[in-house]
């Protein structure tokens, strides 16, 4: 059996919640691949007028995205950048929160919990791609190749870049650290650079966490919103594979101008990106987009 069904999993499980200022629609669906290895944050007014959304995509199993899930608010909530207002280093702090608590005995534990086993070590991470929105500010921080970008004046706006082991900053910090880079993989296996967990890549103690084989390390790229931003869409790898930023951009204005439904917008851009075999190995990932449009 290889990591593909016979027939794809095309049902979504979609959440949806709005405020005064904005509205979104979270939605994933497991697609051609044998499991569902994505996990996502939604959550608006964790306190007054602050909100937190984000895309966890595992690989090598699901349970470091569920655990990221399940942890990661709290940790940004009570840490001391976060409770001063430095929100950029509360998020960097936060990552790497996150892989400390998988490193430690009850990390494992809930690890072996979320699958199944007593007692082997998870070799599973997972991207993570984080926005919060704070007043006006929006905030991504980001760790591998899950993606954010708005819709700013009709154009995609990035709001984050894509960690590839064959990037040069990313090669040399691998090399470094003892690693190789082989078929634009890491040690010939992974196919991105910074993630959380893949603990069997961070534990050489000479190297602080950022300069480990793979590291938690986020990029994190500040903007102010204005009236020219309508919505901000966050998704996993598999969202981007078929179409550009500008395409899927330019289908969720077309739906949202037909129905001014957000929740219908983000399922049915998940049923145009689906392929419609494996054949050329495109469309076929677990896919998750989170939509979040501002009022």
């Amino acid at each position: 059996m290889g990591p593909y069904l016979s027939q794809p999993k095309t049902e979504k499980s979609t959440v949806t919640g709005q405020n005064q200022v904005l509205q979104y629609a979270a939605t994933h669906m497991q697609g051609w691949r044998n499991t569902m290895e994505d996990a996502h944050i939604s959550d608006i007014n964790i306190e007054q007028d602050v909100h937190l959304f984000a895309v966890f995509d595992g690989h090598g199993g699901s349970e470091v995205a569920i655990f990221a899930e399940k942890h990661f608010k709290e940790e940004l909530m009570k840490n001391k950048n976060y409770l001063s207002k430095n929100y950029e280093k509360a998020l960097t702090e936060t990552f790497f929160k996150i892989d400390k608590m998988l490193q430690e005995p009850a990390g494992q534990d809930e690890l072996n919990k979320i699958r199944g086993v007593t007692d082997e070590a998870s070799l599973a991470g997972c991207t993570a791609n984080v926005a919060l929105i704070v007043g006006k500010n929006l905030y991504v921080a980001n760790a591998g190749d899950s993606r954010s970008f708005l819709n700013r004046d009709g154009k995609p706006y990035d709001m984050s870049k894509d960690h590839k082991p064959d990037d040069d900053a990313e090669k040399k910090r691998i090399e470094r650290a003892g690693g190789f880079v082989s078929d634009g993989r890491v040690n010939g296996n992974l196919s991105l650079s910074r993630a959380l967990g893949d603990l069997e890549y961070k534990k050489d103690a000479k190297f602080r966490p950022e300069e480990q084989i793979i590291t938690a390390l986020p990029d994190i790229k500040v903007t102010q919103l204005t009236p020219a931003d309508k919505f901000l869409l966050m998704g996993c790898d598999g969202v981007f594979e078929t179409w550009d930023h500008q395409q899927i951009l330019n289908f969720i204005n077309s739906e949202l101008k037909s129905h001014q439904n957000l929740q219908k917008a983000a399922e049915k851009l998940l049923d145009q990106l689906l392929a419609k075999d494996t054949s050329l190995g495109t469309g076929c990932d677990n896919m998750t987009c989170i939509l979040v449009q501002f009022k």
